[in-house]
C-alpha cells in the first residue's frame, strides 16, 4: 500500500473519532443538569468541530479525501451513555465518566496513528500532536469535574 493511501486511512480514521466527539459533546450538554457543564460540553464540541476542519484542510491539501461522518461505534457508545445516565443517580458524573472513556480512546488512536509520523507530512503531525495535547488536558478536566460531581450527591 502506498505512503499516499496509508495517511489517508491515518486521518480518516482520526476524524471519524473526532465527529464521535463532537456528537458526544453534543449529547453530554443534552443529558447533564448542571448549567456549567451543558456550557463546557458545548465548548469541547465546538472545539471537535474545529480539529474536523483542521485535519479536513490537511487532507484537502494534499488532495485527498476526507470522511465526513463518524463511526457506529461511536453511536453505540453514546446510546450507553444514555442508558447509563437515565438509571443513575447522578447523571452528570455518570456522563464525565462516559466523556472520560471516549477521551482516552482518542488519545490512543492519536498516539495509534502518530507511531508512523515518518509516513505523515510535518504539518500533519504538528497538529495531530496539538490535538493529542489537547485532548489530554480535557481528560484532566474531566477528572477534575468527576470529583466535583461524585461531591454534589454526598
Amino acid at each position: 500500500m502506498d505512503s499516499k493511501v496509508k495517511t489517508e486511512q491515518y486521518l480518516n480514521s482520526i476524524l471519524e473519532k473526532t465527529y464521535d466527539a463532537q456528537r458526544g459533546y453534543a449529547n453530554a450538554s443534552e443529558v447533564v443538569e448542571n448549567v456549567d457543564l451543558k456550557r463546557w460540553f458545548a465548548q469541547q464540541g465546538a472545539k471537535r468541530t474545529r480539529y474536523a476542519a483542521s485535519i479536513t484542510g490537511e487532507m484537502k491539501g494534499m488532495n485527498e479525501s476526507p470522511e465526513f461522518d463518524g463511526s457506529v461505534k461511536g453511536d453505540l457508545h453514546r446510546s450507553w451513555m444514555n442508558i447509563k445516565a437515565a438509571l443513575s443517580g447522578n447523571k452528570d458524573e455518570t456522563v464525565l465518566e462516559e466523556c472520560l472513556r471516549g477521551e482516552q480512546a482518542a488519545i490512543e488512536e492519536y498516539s495509534e496513528v502518530l507511531k508512523h509520523r515518518e509516513e505523515l507530512p510535518q504539518t500533519v503531525v504538528s497538529v495531530l500532536e496539538a490535538q493529542k495535547d489537547e485532548i489530554q488536558s480535557t481528560v484532566n478536566q474531566i477528572k477534575r469535574l468527576e470529583d466535583v460531581a461524585a461531591h454534589i450527591n454526598d
